[in-house]
């Protein structure tokens, strides 16, 4: 199949964006969000399938089995924003999704969520990973993606991160435009990527606590079990094997998912570029993360 050209980035309402998730801007901003939806958020490479997958096992892994062996995870939790014209535009796909709750991916910045999430009072998941890591992860992303603009050299790009020249704009300020947002929206759940890998089964009763839910004890570890990564790399309906735009011969969807992985990439120079730049950047917020677990 021929693939068209990589999108430019251009700005967008002071956001740094591709035409693939403004195309579709007017159904996207017109959203009806129900009371029950459950919008997961995140910085593009920060876990996001990971908190989707865990969601729907949570929810439909007991009562529709079926889903996982024959959906892929981008069906079952459709990216709202999402118009790549080889599959329904994420805001059709939602309208589509006969469970309930819904659960609905995006990477949106916080003042960009259609608006009915907030009137609605949505309950809310957003997870963030620690900076260095998202950016290592984010590269080689973009290096397999072929619907996101060139990443360059490994030196540009973190430049280009240090900018927020990035498609969904600047980390900093999604992480904490969302963390801001937290201490008004009472259903917002914070978590972080590096709390997750340290301890999977205390994050997932916090989050049940957070959504809740009760399952019991070996229905949790259903869920730990079947959220692990190495399980969910081999898994055609979770790992977007079956997306023909990402090139799994230059970088898996799922690489790593570890945490401290940006020791292998940043040079001690530019790990000290990035800590002065970092300390500036977060020095008005109380978001901490953590780079090794």
């Amino acid at each position: 199949m021929e693939l068209p050209p990589r999108p430019k980035l251009f700005d967008f309402h002071g956001v740094s964006m591709i035409h693939y998730f403004t195309d579709n801007w007017e159904n996207i901003q017109n959203f009806q969000a129900r009371p029950d939806d459950i919008l997961i958020a995140t910085y593009p490479k920060a876990g996001t399938t990971w908190v989707s997958y865990i969601l729907d096992l949570l929810y439909f892994g007991q009562t529709a089995p079926e889903r996982q062996a024959s959906l892929p995870i981008y069906e079952r939790v459709p990216f709202l924003e999402s118009d790549f014209h080889i599959l329904p535009p994420g805001t059709e796909l939602a309208d589509k999704l006969s469970t309930s709750p819904r659960l609905i991916k995006t990477h949106l910045p916080v003042q960009l969520v259609p608006k009915s999430f907030w009137e609605q009072n949505c309950r809310i998941v957003y997870m963030a990973r620690n900076a260095k890591d998202n950016a290592v992860s984010y590269f080689h992303f973009d290096r397999m993606n072929q619907a996101h603009p060139e990443p360059g050299d490994w030196n540009n790009f973190l430049q280009r991160f240090m900018d927020g020249k990035m498609v969904f704009g600047s980390w900093y300020d999604h992480v904490t435009g969302w963390w801001e947002r937290k201490q008004t929206h009472s259903k917002l759940h914070y978590l972080f990527y590096e709390d997750m890998v340290e301890d999977t089964g205390r994050e997932l009763d916090r989050l049940c606590s957070f959504l809740g839910l009760s399952p019991s004890a070996e229905e949790k570890e259903r869920v730990r079990g079947g959220a692990q990564f190495d399980t969910m790399k081999k898994n055609s309906m979770a790992n977007y094997s079956t997306v023909p735009i990402m090139d799994f011969k230059i970088s898996p969807f799922m690489r790593k998912g570890k945490v401290g992985d940006w020791k292998n990439h940043f040079t001690v120079a530019q790990s000290e570029q990035f800590d002065e730049d970092y300390k500036k950047k977060m020095k008005n917020t109380t978001l901490q993360f953590r780079t090794v677990v």
